[in-house]
């Protein structure tokens, strides 16, 4: 497994000009697929207007995206490790584009809605895995926690572009206007994508290469990864889920402003995710930061609990906090299960890392949900600072120094070997 790895990063990415432009073309692909999976919710009053559905029915439709992103992103993940990053990420990006077009054009009953986004979901999510791996394939280990932020900060961008873009299109053009917007990004980027990617080097496929890896899911490694991030999903989306209602009902800020407030700390957290990102490639490791996050997130849950409690000054310093801490270490654990399957695994790794943290986040709301209740914030806050705690102790921090130490040394071989051939020939 480590050698597959060895092998990629020694075709020295920091030579292929185009690199930042391939990261660039990835972002935007991740962007425009966030527009689509997080842009539904704005459109749920003109849905229910054009459509004449009732807030269940609507709320249902808001959710066929995420149910057909959970069951395929595994699989993508798989064709993108065997069939290459821009294929793929074209190719389910295409669809996407395609079928909320058809979603667009014309007036459609509540199954066939449901249909239509529940296979546009589960088309985008090929985007997920394909852009990781580009990111993997074209960046050296120092530079991946940076580049990787840069291709995680997609997902307030996405809620960006959909809250500027939806809200407008469908006062003017309705509901299947506005559809337009995501269709048409997700088509043009997708043909963008399918013109200017270019896949990584992989390991040449020759007669004396080795056996083909082993799965590294064998070890508990990649497991414990993904348990502590799914952990640490929660308190992410318990401040999403709730602060704006909780600003709203509790310290009776209007909407508007809760959603400003809470748009600003959106690029906060953007920004967030590239300091985490720079911070392991400067250590020279990813999960150590991801820890050290753990200990902070539990820590910022914890002060909105006590700022719930006392002063309404506390508690708004200590949602900003929250929300950018939360959500500082998603890139770490996508990157780290990359590089701890290694370059033939590192798609269905990623792909399962998405899965269960969107499982993770589809619990939370409607569960905290019940233990807030009327008014029951504080407590909810607290809980939600356990699982972070949990997290700390399952991250496999001595795990991965392992695996980079064997990865160096496999590295020292494979260069001594290579210099030792050039010198007989």
């Amino acid at each position: 497994m480590a050698a597959d790895v060895i092998r990629v990063a020694e075709q020295d990415p920091v030579k292929t000009p185009n690199r930042w432009l391939i990261l660039g073309l990835g972002l935007a692909a991740q962007t425009a697929s966030c527009a689509f999976l997080y842009g539904i919710p704005f459109l749920v009053p003109q849905m229910r207007a054009a459509e004449g559905l009732t807030l269940a029915e609507a709320g249902t439709v808001v959710a066929a995206p995420s149910i057909g992103l959970l069951f395929t992103l595994i699989a993508w993940g798989a064709l993108a490790d065997r069939y290459g990053e821009r294929l793929i990420m074209a190719l389910g990006l295409g669809c996407s584009g395609l079928l909320l077009l058809y979603a667009g054009l014309g007036s459609h009953s509540l199954t066939a809605l449901f249909v239509l986004f529940l296979l546009a979901g589960a088309s985008t999510a090929s985007v997920n895995a394909a852009s990781g791996r580009v990111v993997m394939g074209w960046f050296q280990q120092s530079e991946r926690g940076v580049a990787m932020g840069i291709r995680q900060t997609a997902q307030p961008l996405g809620v960006g572009v959909a809250a500027v873009g939806l809200p407008p299109l469908a006062d003017h053009w309705g509901f299947q206007g506005a559809i337009l917007l995501p269709a048409g990004l997700a088509i043009v980027v997708s043909l963008l994508v399918a013109w200017l990617v270019v896949d990584p080097p992989r390991p040449a496929k020759t007669a004396d290469a080795g056996p083909k890896p082993a799965s590294p899911y064998r070890k508990p490694t990649l497991w414990r990864l993904h348990g502590a991030s799914s952990l640490l999903v929660v308190p992410q989306f318990a401040v999403s889920a709730f602060a704006p209602v909780y600003l709203v009902t509790v310290h009776h800020w209007s909407a508007l402003s809760a959603g400003w407030f809470l748009g600003a700390v959106q690029v906060l957290g953007a920004g967030g995710r590239l300091v985490s990102g720079y911070w392991s490639d400067r250590v020279g490791n990813r999960l150590g930061p991801m820890r050290q996050l753990a200990v902070a997130s539990a820590g910022a849950m914890l002060l909105v609990a006590l700022g719930d409690a006392t002063w309404p000054w506390l508690v708004v310093l200590a949602l900003v906090l929250a929300a950018v801490i939360t959500v500082s270490d998603n890139g770490l654990g996508f990157t780290a299960s990359a590089e701890l399957a290694g370059i033939s695994w590192a798609g269905r790794a990623m792909g399962a890392q998405n899965t269960t943290q969107n499982i993770a986040a589809s619990l939370t709301p409607p569960l905290l949900g019940l233990v807030i209740g009327d008014s029951r914030y504080a407590l909810a806050f607290c809980i939600a600072a356990v699982f972070p705690l949990l997290a700390i102790a399952l991250v496999p921090v001595r795990a991965e120094r392992v695996a980079l130490s064997r990865q160096s040394a496999l590295s020292h071989d494979v260069k001594e070997g290579a210099l030792t051939r050039k010198s007989r020939d």
